[in-house]
Parts: structure tokens; C-alpha cells; sequence
């Protein structure tokens, strides 16, 4: 078996690109990107702020998961000429403010670059299936909506705190799209929160004066406990998650899924997005779904979306330090309703994945439980302790269902 499938080519994927460059993939390439520079940009920038990170570290974050996920979707797209897209684990975005916080940027850099290590190390022995076996995908999802539930809740108690401006935007989420069809519900909230707050004169980033600042390569320094409560929970994301869940979209589509090169390439993209401070860039679910979708046009040629998605993801991480600055001017809340926003349909997609199968329940609502407690233990965040318990839980109560996922 050889370790990496073959595909086109980058010469046929570059030679047929510009006929399939029409109004149908660059629409789709450019709602992928919406979608991506919008929300989980809000998430990103809310779990920097939690970690409690500088905005030149917020910045070489948003710079690193944007330009090289971008990166790695133009390279994969056009050499096996499918509608691969690359961007970074949301989830994992939102557990990373959460196991960070009081670590430096330097140990975060550390742990970033070791979960690429686990998840490349883990394509080059071809050993996905067999370990995805062991941690169970409801366990993994059940893990992401408890430590993310934090996020749901925050939707609540910014709203009381600032009802003028964050109830705005909740209702701008909900109400916008049912009137402007084609309006996602994230963007609606977005421009509506901002436009009363810039009316009621809570909006104070000064754009005016605002230079820019360049990413930096950030030197790792080394931490054990966050290889525990940081590196594995983000390759289990990586693999279990994002990557899994493109995988199966490109099935569903009709694709013969390169799933080796897919997950090498997510180890290399984390290696080199983690020497930025930034988490894994990887193959992104939600962006390959809908560059995917036959709404984009003829299969042969759906891969002009994701070239169209990753070279604007590369464009907004380069000028990435602007919106940081932007969202810095929001209202106390905005920024983390907005981010609660933006996470209701992972919030509910991760629920969803965890318990609608009836499959490792126990061990999911072990894990959720875990997760949503926050607890620390033995200076290991509770990501890891989830994934363990839950796990743990499953083989003690749930031995069939392991033996049914063989």
C-alpha cells in the first residue's frame, strides 16, 4: 500500500483550474470564506483573549491558522483536483482558550506543534482506524460540547449584561435570514451588533491609526502537562472531527477520498502553523461541505471552490491584525456573543454526534460532564480527563458497542 495516493497532478489541477473558475465555484469558494473569517475568527480571537494573550500573539495565531489552512486546501485541492478545503479545528480553537490559560505563547506554540507530530505520526503508520476504534467519535464530540458549552451559556449572560447591543445581534441572528434568504445568520448578527453599537457610541477602536503587525515565528518551549491537556485532545479533534467529517462529506459526494495524504498533511500544516502560535491547520469539515455540495457545480469541477476558499483564508490571515483590531473595539460581550453565536451549530452538530447514535452514551455523557466542569487535575485540563473517563467509562458499561464499531 503506498503511503500517500496518487492523484492528477498539480500540472492537470493548474491547467484545468481557469474552466472551472465561474460564478458557481467562486461563489461557493467565497461563502466558504464568509463562513470561515467571520465567526470562528470571533472564536479564535475570544480564546486568545481568554488564554490571556497579547494582540501580537492574537495576531501570529489568526495569521498562522488562516494563511497555511488556506495553504494546505490550494495544495490539496489542486493536486487531486477534489473539493478539499483547509482551514483549522473551531472546536479545537475554543479548547485551546480554556487549557491555556496561564501558560505563555511560547508553550502554547509547543503544544500546537506536538499535536501535529501525534496526528502526521499517526498518517505515516496509516494507524487511524485502529486507534479512532479505541476513542470513540461520540466520546470525542461528547468532549468538545461540554468544554465549549461555556460558549452557549455566554450568549445568555452577555445579553443581560449589554441588552442593547448584544440583544441586537441575537435577534439580528435569528430574525435577518428569514427575511434575506441568502444572509448567513452569523454575518447578520455581526453588522447589525456592530451598527448599534457604533450608534450608541460603544464602539472604540480607532482605525485610523492603526499600523500593522507582522507574525512572528514563535520559539516552543517545552510543557509535559499541556502534551496531556492540549496536544491530545487537538489531534483527536483533528482526526476524529474535522478531518473524519470531510472525509465523509467527499464520500458522500462521490470521491475517492485520499484519507493517508489528508491526514499527513493536516501533521505537517499543525508543525509548521504551530511554529506561529497557532493551532493545527487541517483539512476543514464545514468549508469542504460546502465547496462540496453539487449547489457548486459539476463534480470535476467543484475543486475551483476550495482554490477560491484557501487563497482568500491566505489573504485574510495576512491582513488578519485589522479585524483583530476591528473586534477589539466591541462592547463589553459582543465579541463573546458573537462567538456563542457562531457556535450554536457546532454546539448542537457536537451533541448531535454524541448521543444521537444511542452508541458509548455513558461514556459520551461521562465525557460531556467532564468537560463541562472545567475541572483541572493534577495540572491537566479537562479535555484530556474527558476523553480518559469517558473512554474508561464506555469499556467498563459499553463493551458491546466496541465490538459492534469493529
Amino acid at each position: 500500500m503506498k503511503l500517500l495516493e496518487k492523484g492528477p497532478g498539480f500540472q492537470s489541477g493548474l491547467a484545468d483550474l481557469p474552466k472551472h473558475l465561474n460564478g458557481s465555484t467562486i461563489s461557493a469558494g467565497l461563502i466558504s470564506t464568509v463562513f470561515g473569517c467571520t465567526g470562528p475568527c470571533l472564536v479564535t480571537a475570544a480564546a486568545a483573549a481568554a488564554a490571556g494573550f497579547t494582540l501580537e500573539e492574537t495576531v501570529t495565531w489568526i495569521f498562522g491558522i488562516y494563511v497555511f489552512g488556506g495553504l494546505l486546501g490550494v495544495i490539496l485541492a489542486t493536486y487531486y483536483k477534489m473539493p478539499i478545503s483547509g482551514a483549522y479545528s473551531i472546536p479545537g480553537a475554543t479548547l485551546m482558550g480554556t487549557a491555556l490559560a496561564g501558560y505563555s505563547f511560547n508553550e502554547a506554540a509547543f503544544a500546537f506543534i506536538i499535536a501535529g507530530v501525534i496526528v502526521l505520526a499517526i498518517g505515516l503508520t496509516g494507524a487511524i482506524g485502529k486507534i479512532m476504534k479505541f476513542l470513540p467519535l461520540e466520546i470525542v464530540m461528547a468532549m468538545v460540547a461540554g468544554a465549549m458549552m461555556k460558549f452557549g451559556a455566554g450568549i445568555v449572560t452577555t445579553t443581560t449584561g449589554n441588552p442593547l447591543v448584544c440583544g441586537a445581534a441575537v435577534l439580528a441572528f435569528f430574525l435577518v435570514p428569514r427575511i434575506i434568504k441568502k444572509c448567513p445568520a452569523v454575518v447578520a448578527a455581526l453588522i447589525v451588533g456592530f451598527v448599534v453599537a457604533f450608534v450608541s457610541g460603544q464602539f472604540t477602536a480607532d482605525l485610523s491609526g492603526m499600523s500593522y503587525i507582522a507574525p512572528q515565528i514563535v520559539i516552543p518551549k517545552f510543557n509535559a502537562q499541556l502534551i496531556l491537556s492540549c496536544s491530545i485532545p487537538l489531534a483527536a479533534l483533528v482526526m476524529g472531527a474535522e478531518n473524519a467529517q470531510a472525509m465523509g462529506v467527499l464520500k458522500t459526494e462521490g470521491y475517492d477520498v485520499p484519507a493517508n495524504a489528508m491526514t499527513v498533511w493536516s501533521g505537517v500544516g499543525g508543525i509548521i502553523s504551530g511554529l506561529f502560535g497557532a493551532h493545527n491547520a487541517n483539512i476543514a469539515g464545514p468549508m469542504t461541505a460546502i465547496c462540496a455540495s453539487s449547489e457548486t457545480g459539476p463534480k470535476e469541477g467543484r475543486y475551483a471552490a476550495s482554490v477560491v476558499n484557501g487563497l482568500t483564508f491566505a489573504l485574510f490571515g495576512v491582513v488578519g491584525v485589522y479585524a483583530i483590531t476591528f473586534v477589539g473595539g466591541f462592547p463589553a460581550g459582543l465579541a463573546n456573543c458573537l462567538a456563542g453565536l457562531a457556535m450554536m451549530n457546532v454546539l448542537i452538530g457536537s451533541l448531535k454526534s454524541a448521543f444521537a447514535s444511542g452508541k458509548f452514551k455513558y461514556g459520551a455523557f461521562a465525557a460531556f460532564c467532564v468537560g463541562l466542569s472545567g475541572v483541572t487535575i493534577l495540572n491537566v485540563g479537562c479535555a484530556f480527563w474527558a476523553l480518559v473517563i469517558g473512554v474508561a467509562v464506555s469499556m467498563i458499561c459499553e463493551t458491546k458497542d466496541f465490538k459492534v464499531a469493529d
